[in-house]
């Protein structure tokens, strides 16, 4: 079994803004997987597929970012979940705009989502695909992150979604270890 969960802030407001960068790489993912995420369990939307035997779950957490764990918990327990099977799609402040990093574990680097999670699993040892939003220059976090894309920055972050969507296909449905893909996409 996998789950995949895009964190992001739910409703048309947060819609395509750096802080959603998740949401918007897991709807890439559903889109290529032809899963819909429309069913509402647990505080949050969930799309489910199939590969043979192997149960694959895509996540939308709907408690606003910082209390993202509370839905990934629940759900993780309800379904049996181990920790390692679980991927967590964030944005990253303290990445190069549109880098992506896959890590199998970690603390949360100041990323509240990441927070919740480790506090509702109680570890840190679940896989994370970091997209990289950069730090602002000139403006407050808060503000940037709630910020969309401009163009440049829009075509950038796209070609790395795919990127993201590609490794996170390969773990899933292809079954390849995710500390390899970390060798390839990193």
């Amino acid at each position: 079994m996998k789950m995949i969960v895009g964190l992001g802030n739910p409703g048309s407001k947060y819609a395509h803004t750096k802080h959603n960068v998740g949401f918007d790489t897991l709807d890439q993912l559903a889109q290529a997987l032809q899963v819909s995420v429309s069913k509402n369990e647990f505080s949050a939307l969930t799309g489910t597929l199939k590969v043979g035997s192997e149960k694959i779950m895509l996540v939308k957490p709907l408690t606003y970012m910082n209390d993202s764990g509370r839905a990934v918990g629940q759900l993780a327990q309800y379904y049996q979940f181990y920790p390692e099977e679980i991927a967590v799609i964030q944005d990253d402040l303290d990445l190069a705009l549109a880098k992506l990093r896959l890590r199998t574990h970690g603390a949360s680097g100041g990323h509240n989502g990441i927070k919740s999670i480790i506090s509702a699993l109680g570890t840190d040892h679940f896989n994370r695909v970091k997209i990289g939003i950069q730090h602002p220059q000139r403006q407050k976090v808060v503000d940037w992150v709630l910020s969309p894309f401009t163009g440049d920055e829009r075509i950038a972050i796209e070609q790395t979604m795919d990127r993201a969507t590609t490794a996170l296909s390969k773990w899933s449905v292809d079954d390849v270890d995710f500390a390899a893909l970390m060798n390839e996409f990193n």
